[in-house]
């Protein structure tokens, strides 16, 4: 289970980027994820819930927006899938060169508002 090394990295970039902002708690955070990225969705969120434990992103939940496969097709051109078959989407050509679908990064950090008194209700997105 690769997922929990790859959510102490993300956990540190989180802690990292809530400290330079000086928030001391951050109220979601949110990746992206190629399909072809290796990780599973459930087994990341689990992981970030029991590894978040003690850090700025306690209780914070993670929610993981999946990429498409995206490349292009000599016949179609451009084209996207959302699922694991590597021939085109439109046509069936087995030719299609892949150029997306394997990325995994933080989208964006939200941290509570200086004023804000309930968590979920005012949040303010840290972005790089």
């Amino acid at each position: 289970m690769h997922e929990s090394s790859i959510v102490e990295g993300i956990l540190r970039i989180v802690s990292d980027e809530a400290a330079r902002y000086g928030a001391a708690r951050v109220s979601r955070v949110s990746l992206a994820v190629g399909l072809l990225a290796c990780v599973e969705p459930r087994t990341l969120t689990a992981c970030f819930e029991l590894l978040a434990e003690g850090t700025p992103a306690q209780g914070a939940p993670l929610d993981v927006h999946l990429l498409p496969l995206r490349g292009a097709c000599p016949a179609c051109g451009d084209v996207e899938t959302r699922k694991r078959n590597f021939s085109c989407p439109s046509c069936g050509h087995d030719a299609v060169h892949w150029t997306g679908g394997r990325e995994l990064y933080i989208a964006s950090i939200e941290v509570p508002s200086p004023d804000a008194t309930d968590l979920p209700a005012t949040a303010q997105t840290m972005e790089g």
